[in-house]
């Protein structure tokens, strides 16, 4: 990932609706959501929607995929690793007790065979259920 790619990807992510719309697709990962499901989810209009999610779709941090009459919109979690990776790359001097901490923060922290969807609410947030490393 080079700057101008996180640029476009943080500045897509710097709208209130749209960070909402990315942290529930990150919470439905791997199968994603359809569109009017999350309109419904977030109460945003659908045609308020769409422009959103072109936006995040062009910075590449989702991707739509036509099934049928439905349109079901995937977070892309290699460009969030991309992302991570490119904030993170010469992080703390090569010194890896100092990183040691944040990368903590990084690793799952659902059980094995939870089901993530159901640790979120509408929003994208954390439930009580889940740990929240923010």
């Amino acid at each position: 990932m080079d700057t101008d790619q996180a640029l476009s990807a943080f500045a897509a992510l710097s709208q209130p609706t749209r960070l909402d719309v990315f942290r529930l697709l990150v919470a439905h990962a791997p199968e994603g959501l359809a569109a009017g499901e999350v309109a419904r989810r977030l109460d945003v209009p659908h045609n308020t929607l769409s422009t959103h999610f072109g936006i995040l779709a062009r910075a590449g941090l989702i991707v739509a995929e036509r099934q049928s009459r439905l349109i079901i919109y995937r977070a892309q979690l290699e460009a969030v690793r991309h992302l991570a990776s490119f904030l993170l790359k010469e992080c703390c001097g090569g010194k890896p007790e100092i990183c040691a901490p944040l990368i903590a923060d990084l690793q799952p922290c659902c059980p094995a065979g939870a089901d993530e969807a159901d640790a979120y609410d509408a929003q994208g947030n954390a439930t009580k259920e889940t740990c929240d490393v923010a």
